[in-house]
């Protein structure tokens, strides 16, 4: 194994998030959605989800052709790890059922992460209280808007 799996940062080491990936194929959303994939036609491959050093401040990503991919330097628990791999792979399930999906069209773009962070939980009001956002009402959108933004404004295109 290479050394830099055992390294510790701020997140976990590969073989950790690697195992906790696999952990979080078996949770409810994640069979359902790489279920819909397979329906769809769209082969999720052994490899397809995988666990990299990102050494940049997100926990994961879809990548058109490739798959997601999991930052264990990132992600600390189960959840985090279960939260990255259900919004990438809302990404993957646009990608696969639009055949005009444009990722360097900044409202294609924005409208799969609406998407994303609606349906796959990521601005929860409990996510948002331990971010340090929380208010009573709007939350949500709040979270999603800025969620959708700052992926844009990461978007080179």
């Amino acid at each position: 194994m290479e050394e830099e799996s055992y390294k510790k940062s701020e997140g976990c080491t590969i073989k950790e998030c690697q195992d906790m990936i696999q952990r979080s194929l078996r949770t409810p959303m994640v069979k359902f959605l790489m279920e819909h994939m397979e329906k769809t036609g769209c082969k999720v491959g052994d490899n397809f989800i995988k666990a990299v050093n990102c050494n940049r401040k997100m926990g994961g990503g879809y990548v058109r052709g490739e798959g997601i991919v999991v930052c264990s330097d990132q992600v600390k628990i189960q959840d985090d790890v279960n939260q990255v791999v259900i919004h990438e792979l809302i990404h993957a399930y646009d990608e696969c059922r639009a055949s005009n999906l444009d990722w360097t069209n900044c409202a294609h773009h924005a409208c799969s992460e609406i998407r994303a962070g609606h349906l796959s939980g990521d601005c929860h009001y409990k996510r948002e209280f331990l971010r340090g956002f929380m208010k009573i009402r709007g939350h949500e959108q709040d979270c999603v808007r800025r969620r959708v933004m700052k992926s844009l404004i990461a978007n080179p295109f």
